[in-house]
């Protein structure tokens, strides 16, 4: 074990400046940290992962030798171990995880450790470790799309032609189907899936080695770094990098809440259907509660809470749109984006991860459905049909318009059949949007 001389002291901040110096009183400490502490918990392993692949670049241009580089990365090995294992704990004696990463490599090395923070600022430390998080998250919000997806096909070819009144302003609008209403919701996903590799790609850019915002007197191997960390490019300006900060996040935050989006279209609609005045649709037990005073109640909690879980995804756009109202260059307000961004994710992944079995458990009325289909609802079919015989669609619209009352239903399977536009009861093209599905997923291989 080296000399330890200049080991770090726990509770002492990284930008102490001598023994001497007066630090702030407890309790401004303890807002200055913040919750960086906790929810640095999900950061640490890209904390240590982020510092290996420095250490490596400065390794390549002479500031490590091959020993001590062996050193620093047996030990930061060993830390994710510990960390992972739950023997090393990141608590209220740290200030954050970047604060413990070089305690305990102090702890361990000595002055060796005080080499690992050479070109390297907590500016881009922090930026790297989240834009890590970010893109794990959204690898995870990825998948979840497909997940959701591939259960809305399934169900759509299962019940194809099973009949669902069409409602516009919730008021009964034209026969439709099962089929359709999940393909539309299918499609939707695909659509989220495609925005986030978009946007996975996009925020997919090392800020590692910028420094605290001016770069640094160091070659340092930026593109060997970054390569090591399976970022795509460099992010090259260290101003646009620290102006970066919150920018990337709400892009990530605008990914999921397209997702949350159509999580709580649907969950509207299954708010409604599980009713007792539509009755359209069951959920097993499971994802219902009961009362705790009414003995008859069967309350769909699961899908309500669903639903609300946009709402703090925007609330989380909405509290970084107001912290990020700032000059050019890092300020302290910027650790403020960390929370909101990492509570929207976490609550959005969990809510999408639960939807697929959601929407797989799904059983219909098909005889309560076919009863809401009332007569007038064929009227666009039969005007439609009508000007297929040469008459001018605005006529019939009248005609029909004056007559809906006493109008007469028709059969349900073949007027779906035969609405066979693009996308259409009769023409869905679910193996278009099985064939897009896949090939999207292709990017994540």
């Amino acid at each position: 074990m080296n000399n330890k001389s200049s080991k770090i002291i726990r509770n002492a901040p990284l930008w102490k400046k001598s023994t001497t110096c007066t630090l702030p009183s407890e309790a401004l400490m303890e807002f200055l940290s913040g919750q960086d502490v906790i929810l640095d918990r999900a950061l640490m392993q890209y904390d240590i992962q982020a510092s290996q692949a420095h250490i490596n670049g400065l390794l390549t241009i002479g500031v490590l030798s091959q020993i001590e580089y062996q050193q620093l990365h047996q030990a930061l090995s060993q830390l994710l171990i510990d960390f992972e294992n739950g023997e090393f704990v990141l608590d209220q004696r740290f200030e954050d995880s970047h604060s413990a990463i070089e305690w305990y490599l102090s702890e361990v090395l000595g002055e060796l450790s005080g080499k690992v923070h050479t070109g390297r600022s907590r500016n881009d430390q922090v930026m790297v470790a989240i834009r890590l998080y970010m893109r794990d998250r959204l690898e995870i919000l990825a998948h979840n799309c497909h997940a959701i997806a591939l259960s809305c096909l399934h169900k759509a070819t299962e019940f194809e032609f099973l009949p669902l009144p069409g409602y516009t302003h919730l008021q009964r609008a034209m026969p439709s189907s099962v089929g359709l209403w999940m393909a539309g919701f299918a499609e939707a996903f695909i659509e989220n899936l495609e925005l986030t590799l978009s946007t996975l790609n996009w925020i997919n850019a090392s800020p590692l080695g910028t420094a605290s915002g001016f770069g640094i007197n160091l070659p340092l191997p930026r593109d060997q770094v970054a390569q090591e960390l399976g970022f795509e490019r460099l992010q090259i300006n260290p101003q646009n990098v620290q102006n970066s900060r919150g920018k990337y996040e709400l892009q990530v935050l605008q990914a999921m809440s397209m997702c949350t989006l159509d999580l709580r279209r649907l969950a509207w609609d299954l708010s409604l259907y599980t009713s007792q005045e539509f009755d359209f649709v069951h959920l097993p037990e499971e994802y219902t509660t009961g009362s705790s005073i009414m003995p008859n109640k069967k309350n769909p909690d699961s899908v309500e809470l669903l639903r609300a879980v946009h709402a703090s995804v925007q609330a989380a756009s909405t509290e970084l749109q107001g912290i990020l109202s700032l000059p050019s260059s890092y300020h302290r307000d910027l650790q403020f984006t960390k929370a909101p961004l990492m509570r929207a994710l976490e609550t959005g992944l969990q809510a999408l991860g639960l939807l697929p079995e959601l929407i797989k458990s799904m059983q219909f009325n098909s005889e309560k459905m076919q009863q809401a289909i009332s007569s007038e609802m064929y009227a666009t079919d039969q005007a439609v049909d009508a000007v297929k015989q040469g008459r001018a669609f605005r006529d019939v619209y009248q005609d029909i318009m004056q007559e809906s009352d006493a109008m007469q239903s028709a059969d349900i399977t073949n007027t779906l059949a035969h609405r066979n536009s693009p996308g259409a009861n009769g023409n869905l093209m679910l193996e278009e949007m099985r064939q897009r599905l896949a090939s999207l997923m292709e990017q994540l291989k």
